[in-house]
């Protein structure tokens, strides 16, 4: 078995695969020193990245409609940095609009995400911040959410995404996207929605597997119930901690009786009169009626954040997320150990990630996780240094290929399980992605394998080691380069003719064969 360099399993599962920049610096550093330099962002340095990200444009165009004129143009991402009260006018279906304008917030978002996972020097906030819009995932096909997006990942995804699990839990749970995904936005007293509720138990917290309906059907048949601390969750846990989170709303115009409305800005607010003050109990703790404003739904986030169950469900997806399909449980056991002693620590997460990556399942497991089709296509790029700007036909090719970015449609978020990824179809999109990344179908930037390589004249065979070194690492797998010059019928020892430069495809689809194979594929 090949020995898999630690820098490249590293910037392969905690940055979105080595760049050249990238990985001179992990082995100036080593790992641990790389870590803690990730976990501790400095955005002054990151220009690169925030200059492409402002000064980046996206194609929206579509025809005539019933009150608005055809549009074809590139427009800059301009509502990635608005305060949401400033884009809210989207939503507004008085204005007779095309649904590309209404929904271009959430293509906007993707824009940036493309751009951030490729570019951005701080690697690792881009994969946990990935990590946790798929945990708290939202659903941008609806047009409110879509407009929502940009302050969803810039106010509440971002700043938490290596802080305390329970502060990011409150951020979700009074988000403007999360309140209308899960319908929480119309909760009222005695119409309470579930929606909300049911999820924060079963997906964003204790886990399903910690759903107990089907052993107990009152509360206090729970085992651990009657002293406050039930081993999982039942419906009516469900029932009762959606009556804690009415009011929690929108500022979206809603009526409030006579001629009163809210204000139209779309920012989160608490509405008192639309709360139900009633005594509750959730998880086996009592809530006394008439508590302050928010309360009642803040102690249900306490006690979500703070159940065992919740820090085995967390400390198991990040292992899975980090580290491999199935990993031991005696990791997610020692995870969930530091998850618990770090409750209330502002670095929490943070600690959580540095004990999985320092464990010596991190570094003996290389190829036990598969690329979602963003890493491969970012990991691709970052690898072959093309000068990468996003574009409509590539966006609309990553969401074919199965991740559509802040639209999935379940609250699950995206499967992280290999087998999702690996049908006969999806193999198709991934090899047509690599293929149309090199070959620029989709006008994202030209790809110059040579200019790489430098000035030094090289025989084919010695161009395929110098790719398989600057994709994999290493030399993983020897039959390898017989596979490619028999089906390119290329003779080992021919030289490259490098007077024909970027022009020459020969070499531009040996490197996407290589990108092709299991070797660059997995993580």
């Amino acid at each position: 078995m090949t020995t898999v360099p630690i820098e490249m399993i590293a910037l392969n599962r905690l940055a979105f695969g080595p760049s050249p920049f990238d990985l001179a610096h992990f082995q100036n550093l080593g790992l641990s020193r790389w870590l803690d330099e990730q976990m501790n962002p400095d955005a002054s340095k990151d220009e690169d990245c925030i200059y492409r990200v402002d000064h980046s444009v996206l194609r929206i165009h579509y025809p005539a409609g019933n009150g608005y004129p055809a549009l074809d143009q590139d427009r800059p991402l301009n509502y990635l940095n608005m305060p949401i009260e400033n884009i809210w006018h989207l939503t507004d279906n008085k204005v007779p609009m095309a649904g590309q304008e209404r929904n271009r917030p959430r293509s906007e978002l993707v824009c940036a995400t493309l751009l951030r996972a490729v570019y951005s020097r701080w690697q690792l906030r881009e994969v946990m911040t990935d990590f946790w819009h798929n945990h708290f995932s939202v659903n941008g096909g609806d047009t409110p959410v879509a407009v929502a997006l940009p302050a969803y990942d810039r106010e509440v995804i971002r700043p938490h995404c290596f802080g305390n699990f329970r502060d990011l839990l409150e951020a979700v749970a009074s988000s403007t996207a999360m309140l209308y995904f899960l319908n929480n936005r119309s909760s009222r007293a005695g119409i309470a929605n579930e929606n909300y509720a049911r999820e924060l138990f079963e997906l964003h917290g204790l886990g399903r597997e910690h759903y107990l309906n089907e052993f107990y059907n009152r509360w206090r048949d729970v085992p651990g119930a009657l002293k406050g601390k039930p081993v999982g969750y039942i419906d009516q846990d469900v029932y009762e901690a959606a009556r804690a989170f009415t009011g929690w709303t929108v500022e979206d115009g809603s009526g409030l009786g006579g001629s009163d409305h809210l204000p139209f800005t779309g920012k989160f607010t608490y509405v008192e009169s639309w709360h139900d003050n009633y005594q509750k109990r959730v998880l086996g703790v009592e809530f006394d009626p008439f508590q302050p404003a928010m309360s009642d739904g803040r102690k249900v986030l306490d006690l979500v954040a703070n159940h065992p169950a919740t820090a085995e469900y967390l400390s198991k997806k990040l292992c899975r997320r980090l580290v491999s399909d199935t990993p031991s449980p005696s990791l997610v056991s020692n995870a969930k150990d530091i998850w618990i002693k770090s409750i209330n620590k502002p670095d929490q997460i943070k600690r959580v990630i540095d004990f999985i990556v320092h464990s010596d399942e991190f570094s003996q497991t290389w190829g036990a996780k598969v690329k979602r089709p963003l890493e491969l296509v970012a990991s691709y790029i970052r690898a072959t240094g093309i000068d990468f700007v996003p574009t409509e036909g590539l966006l609309g090719e990553l969401e074919s290929s199965g991740q559509k970015l802040f639209a999935w449609n379940s609250p699950t978020g995206h499967p992280d399980e290999k087998e999702y990824w690996l049908s006969t179809n999806a193999m198709r999109k991934r090899w047509s992605l690599i293929m149309g990344m090199t070959d620029n179908w989709w006008k994202t930037g030209a790809f110059d394998p040579y200019l790489l390589m430098g000035n030094r004249t090289y025989s084919v065979s010695q161009a395929i080691d110098f790719w398989m070194l600057r994709l994999f690492g290493t030399y993983p797998v020897p039959q390898m380069k017989s596979i490619i010059l028999e089906s390119l019928a290329l003779n080992p020892d021919q030289p490259l003719d490098s007077a024909k430069s970027g022009n020459d495809k020969t070499l531009r689809h040996i490197v996407a064969y290589l990108a092709m194979s299991p070797d660059f594929q997995l993580r």
